[in-house]
């Protein structure tokens, strides 16, 4: 089911909703945020490992996918993005939720853990950080320049990594081909500001970190962070794609079920 959240006059939020759960029993839901310059879609090979036993929300945040563009001079922030997903999880989450975050929606999930602990069960990231990159305005120059698909497809090989078919990279790019421009004009000059590290001490629920070895994001830098967190557990999987959730869905969704059955449990 599709349907969009209206957040305020300016702001659709388009969401999708998966619930293949029993209707005779009461069922919690994961809310799955996308990474930069992708949609709700990102989430399509994690849905049949989820929607058996959980209400799984897909949503598109602000400036991607369906939901509402935002002007050239919109001012974007990290916590812009949390207040929106605040707004998805009271209206559609029935209570605390399961948060999952890929990329640079790692640090929205972790800031919205520590800031609202009354509204998360757990949080699960996915090829994430807790700071933004040192510095983007390389990659802001390239699209200037260059235009969006050129930028898609320059990056796209360590995205996904070398194992990752063709066809698979193609349509990734197409996805990441239909954010807009202001969009990337806004928001990526902010991430390298990016920075969660003070939160992450405040997370106390289950949180679930899945990371590879690739050159971008090492294991040991994970690490690093990861540590700070009090009640957390490290999963790296093989490959060198930075972006496990979307060159390795099924691993990566497999692995958070498991992890959402036993947090469940307790």
């Amino acid at each position: 089911m599709k349907g969009f959240l209206d957040v305020s006059p300016a702001l659709r939020l388009r969401y999708r909703l998966d619930d293949y759960t029993d209707p005779w029993k009461p069922a919690q839901t994961v809310v799955c945020v996308h990474g930069f310059g992708e949609s709700g879609e990102s989430w399509r090979g994690w849905v049949p490992h989820l929607a058996r036993k959980l209400r799984v929300v897909r949503i598109d945040q602000r400036g991607f996918g369906e939901s509402s563009p935002m002007p050239d001079d919109f001012k974007w922030g990290l916590d812009v993005l949390v207040g929106d997903l605040e707004c998805v999880v009271r209206e559609l989450g029935g209570g605390p939720v399961h948060l999952v975050g890929a990329k640079i929606a790692g640090p929205v999930v972790m800031r919205f853990a520590a800031t609202r602990p009354h509204l998360v069960r757990s949080v699960t990231v996915a090829g994430s950080m807790a700071r933004g990159p040192q510095d983007t305005r390389a990659s802001v120059q390239h699209f200037v320049e260059h235009g969006i698909e050129s930028w898609a497809r320059t990056s796209m090989g360590a995205r996904l990594g070398s194992s990752m078919p063709p066809a698979a990279v193609e349509w990734w790019i197409r996805l990441t081909c239909r954010t807009p421009r202001s969009t990337i004009l806004g928001l990526l000059p902010l991430a390298s500001g990016i920075d969660v590290t003070p939160d992450l001490p405040d997370i106390r629920c289950p949180v679930l970190v899945i990371t590879t070895d690739s050159k971008r994001r090492p294991v040991s830098s994970t690490r690093a962070w990861q540590g700070l967190l009090p009640n957390s557990e490290l999963v790296a999987l093989a490959g060198d794609a930075y972006h496990p959730a979307a060159s390795d869905p099924d691993t990566c969704a497999r692995v958070t079920a498991e992890f959402l059955q036993r947090v469940s449990a307790a």
